[in-house]
């Protein structure tokens, strides 16, 4: 089986349909979405800089 990593540069807060519109225009099974979190300044909370999407490819 082959699988696919696509990094996709986001912000969720701001742009929540994106990340959709990506997901079902991909061909393939999705098997994973890891976002790639950082804490702000004294833990005051978090953001997502960017997605990682694993996409299972058919035969």
């Amino acid at each position: 089986m082959k699988y696919r990593v696509h990094k996709l540069d986001i912000k969720l807060a701001r742009e929540p349909d994106r990340l959709e519109n990506f997901l079902n225009n991909l061909k393939g099974e999705v098997i994973a979405i890891i976002p790639d979190v950082k804490t702000l300044f004294l833990c005051y909370g978090a953001k997502v800089s960017f997605v990682l999407v694993v996409e299972k490819l058919k035969k």
